[in-house]
């Protein structure tokens, strides 16, 4: 039977839409084929449906999404009653669940909707889809008593109406009360309450939003720079020093669009980081002299520059009653919205609530989630040494949104902050230091000096070489100032790994330092090494790299069946090249006995069951092999390439492997994504012990 999870909530204002992104993402991290359902909805787009589509790929028919829109509903229940609305619904809902393994349930909002008793409504629902329900309360601008006592309400109401309530969540609370409502939450009610503060980020509009909203026109400003968030309003009335001192962090101001001197003055400030704002919001359709607007330009790049018609009072009046929205053009509200619920809901608990078994598939999409949420598990600091890179500075803001782990970037600190400010990136949570002038310069000189002592490495010239970023980053990782380091987007590989080799160096049990990638297929997930590192390993390094490769798997949850590939399978050919691999496969069996192991074997034997059941039959790794190791690295890079392009695949790496500690190279092809995913690696690999 479908499993579903119905979100619903007693009132409008209680931003459940972060909750109903939370469950997705949950959900999705489980299964493949997740539905989703809204019974009721307005006219006009469904911004919420935008959002998951994107974000999750969903291929479902955007019309099977809906049962109906408000006014059919409500013209339906008053002609023909209550039963038949939720009969046509009930029957909108199972064509949407024969289709999915779990369907998320998207109730109404309690917004101008013009139904009688809408909290039983939803609840009779939940009941006739046999759905799980999830109600959600909000919290904003009440006492941690009241919200309290509203959540008791709101759990007996749904309970007496029969819906078997999985959890409570309460949402939108003042910070300071948080703790207070859930220690008395959980002593209340009998099933789970999650109690997430409110975030300002979440309810604050974006640029664009704003300028949409008020008919704005964009005189200046980028994308990126629209796509910030308004977190307070100044108003410019004042001379310019007094106006100065009044910015804060992320504030629009909004001046009369003849005020030059606060234009001028406002974007100097942002680009001196002092503080970095949101944009200008220019009032009375005045609008600065070309002059003006092109020395705009010059002081903050992509910063926004918008005029409205209207006049200081009534915009003022327009924008406090604006408020943000999750929808697909806000990423990286998105971002902000899944680390807040991550970080206040008990995800494991709740899925056990669920029931929900995880899917014998494993998708790309899956993979990826289960990185961040095993990086999450026991956060740790990854060193960027590539602080000043725009591409490295979104990876950034994704992973300090979603909490994935602690961050340090390297670079000349005033350039980081002033490009971070340029991109509406937030890098308050991390820390940024410039090895330049960093106080442990002198210390890692002396350190690396005594390391490099016998190459004749002097401490002078160790002052010159940790000042590098890749040395320097090395450096902390090999001090534990930092659990690892990614790198590689501007460097190259050998710029990369090489201070690795000669700081951090092999584990006691590695011979070599060999790479992986994660072959991301559309059902599944392949180990392939090494693709990246060693170009002709010999048969002792070839085993050093399968038995490395499957230890790697295994800490990714991929069940390690490591097939040595060569030309031949079995006993079919002989020549150097295959000795090689047989000799490599039989050292592997002498070390690690608890190994599935099988070479030498053609590609198509380890992974196509068909073709095992003729050339290997009795192999209990032949056809269904996870961890495909190549002889050397021009097969194996030719190969990685060759399905990521033809099949379709995502490749996540090189993984580097055999490292006393954690550092990953990245392709300077890398997208933010990509990033994302090694820093998630990195993190997830410092989690083991060094030995």
């Amino acid at each position: 039977m479908t499993r579903s999870v119905y979100v619903t909530g007693i009132d409008r204002g209680d931003g459940r839409q972060v909750v109903e992104l939370g469950v997705m993402e949950l959900l999705t991290r489980q299964v493949d084929r997740v539905g989703v359902f809204r019974p009721l909805v307005h006219d006009g787009p469904d911004r919420l449906f935008d959002l998951l589509r994107a974000r999750y790929r969903l291929s479902q028919d955007p019309a099977s999404v809906y049962g109906m829109d408000y006014h059919e509903a409500s013209a339906l229940q008053a002609e023909r009653g209550t039963d038949e609305l939720v009969s046509q619904l009930v029957d909108r809902f199972h064509e949407v669940a024969r289709d999915y393994e779990v369907v998320l349930v998207l109730g109404t909002d309690f917004a101008d909707t013009q139904l009688p008793d809408e909290l039983s409504l939803n609840a009779r629902l939940a009941n006739e889809f046999g759905a799980w329900v999830l109600p959600v309360v909000g919290g904003r601008k009440q006492t941690a008593e009241s919200v309290r006592a509203e959540a008791r309400n709101a759990y007996r109401a749904y309970e007496g109406l029969g819906c078997e309530v999985l959890a409570m969540a309460v949402n939108r609370v003042a910070p300071e009360d948080r703790d207070a409502i859930a220690e008395g939450l959980a002593s209340q009610l009998p099933v789970p309450c999650y109690v997430l503060p409110d975030a300002p980020a979440l309810s604050a509009p974006t640029v664009a939003q704003i300028t949409h909203a008020l008919g704005g026109t964009v005189l200046l400003g980028d994308d990126s720079g629209l796509a910030r968030d308004a977190l307070d309003f100044v108003f410019g009335g004042a001379m310019l020093p007094n106006f100065l001192g009044a910015l804060t962090p992320g504030c629009l101001v909004v001046t009369p669009g003849d005020r030059a001197d606060l234009v001028v003055g406002a974007l100097a400030a942002h680009s001196a980081g002092t503080p970095p704002i949101a944009g200008v919001l220019l009032t009375l359709n005045e609008r600065p002299s070309e002059e003006i607007l092109r020395l705009a330009s010059r002081l903050a790049p992509g910063t926004p520059v918008i005029s409205v018609t209207g006049n200081s009072f009534p915009t003022a009046g327009q924008l406090f009653a604006l408020e943000g929205k999750l929808n697909a053009a806000t990423p990286r509200k998105a971002e902000t919205a899944l680390g807040l619920f991550e970080r206040h809901v008990d995800t494991s608990g709740l899925l056990n609530r669920l029931e929900v078994s995880r899917s014998g598939r494993v998708t790309p999409m899956m993979f990826e989630h289960k990185l961040i949420e095993q990086a999450r598990s026991d956060r740790r600091r990854v060193v960027l040494p590539e602080g000043t890179e725009e591409r490295v500075l979104r990876a950034a803001d994704v992973l300090l949104r979603r909490g994935v782990c602690d961050l340090t970037l390297l670079g000349d600190t005033e350039v980081i902050r002033k490009k971070a400010a340029d991109l509406g990136i937030d890098l308050a949570d991390s820390q940024l230091i410039d090895p330049q002038t960093s106080e442990l310069r002198e210390k890692f000189a002396e350190q690396y000096a005594a390391l490099r002592a016998h190459k004749g490495v002097t401490v002078e010239l160790a002052h010159d070489v940790v000042a590098d970023v890749n040395y320097f980053g090395t450096l902390m990782v090999q001090d534990g100032l930092a659990d690892g380091m990614v790198s590689g987007s501007v460097h190259s590989t050998a710029a990369t790994i090489r201070p690795a080799f000669e700081i951090i160096k092999t584990k006691p049990d590695a011979k070599i330092v060999s790479s992986v990638f994660f072959m991301c297929l559309a059902d599944e997930v392949l180990v392939y090494g090494d693709c990246a590192v060693n170009p002709d390993p010999n048969a002792e390094q070839l085993a050093d790299i399968a038995v490395q490769s499957a230890t790697t798997a295994r800490q990714f949850d991929v069940d390690p069946k490591v097939a040595m590939l060569s030309y031949s399978t079995g006993t079919s050919g002989s020549g150097a090249d295959v000795d090689k691999v047989r000799e490599a496969t039989e050292l592997v069996r002498g070390q690690r006995s608890d190994l599935r192991i099988e070479g030498p074997i053609q590609y198509d034997a380890a992974v196509e069951p068909s073709v095992a059941r003729t050339k290997l039959p009795e192999s209990e790794v032949a056809g269904q092999a996870t961890v495909l190791i190549f002889p050397d690295l021009n097969t194996g890079n030719n190969t990685y390439k060759a399905v990521q392009r033809s099949a379709g695949a995502i490749a996540v790496g090189p993984v580097l492997q055999g490292l006393r500690k954690p550092v990953n190279d990245l392709s300077r092809g890398a997208l933010v994504g990509d990033i994302v995913n090694t820093v998630a690696i990195t993190a997830i690999q410092a989690q083991t012990p060094a030995n």
